[in-house]
């Protein structure tokens, strides 16, 4: 088994002041997230098609991995690929999308910003790391799971800014 493991690239968009929620807010679902995750995925796989590759489906199993873990760091106030027992994110994923006939691959991107990042935005940003890019462009993913999760006053590493935090979980079984 092959695993991607990825540099996660962090985009914090310049405010004229912190979010005014609560510290600690659940994060919560909206139009605006749910547009958000549609938006990527149609981002996604333009570049995917420019680049000559498949485009990505849509996995209800990895997309209830990356909500899984985008309400868990928007709730806890940590940023990382590493779940918050500090697993990594391979053994998280397995959980909801666990092999078939012994063969699986995954990996991941994540992203967080201030609210009203754009998709297109958001796919340049990854297209600018060279870990995530490659997840973006690697051929033998087949099936995609998308998370954004809106957290006002977001705890931890936030800051107590309100912000958006996106989850891609890229996988092949």
């Amino acid at each position: 088994m092959r695993l991607v493991a990825l540099f996660f690239v962090a985009l914090l968009a310049l405010a004229t002041a912190a979010g005014t929620g609560a510290a600690g807010t659940a994060p919560e679902r909206s139009s605006a997230v749910a547009q958000l995750e549609r938006l990527v995925l149609v981002e996604l796989n333009s570049v995917r098609r420019t680049n000559g590759l498949s485009p990505l489906r849509a996995s209800a199993p990895l997309s209830a991995a990356a909500q899984n873990h985008s309400r868990a760091m928007g709730r806890f106030g940590f940023f990382a690929h590493e779940s918050r027992d500090g697993s990594p994110f391979h053994e998280r994923v397995r959980q909801f999308y666990g092999p078939k006939n012994g063969h699986w691959s995954v990996g991941e991107n994540l992203l967080w910003a201030t609210a009203g990042i754009a998709a297109k935005k958001a796919v340049e940003l990854w297209m600018q790391s060279p870990g995530h890019r490659e997840n973006i462009l690697t051929p033998r993913w087949r099936e995609i799971g998308l998370a954004a999760v809106s957290v006002a006053g977001a705890p931890g590493v936030f800051g107590g800014r309100d912000v958006v935090i996106v989850t891609t979980d890229f996988g092949v079984r």
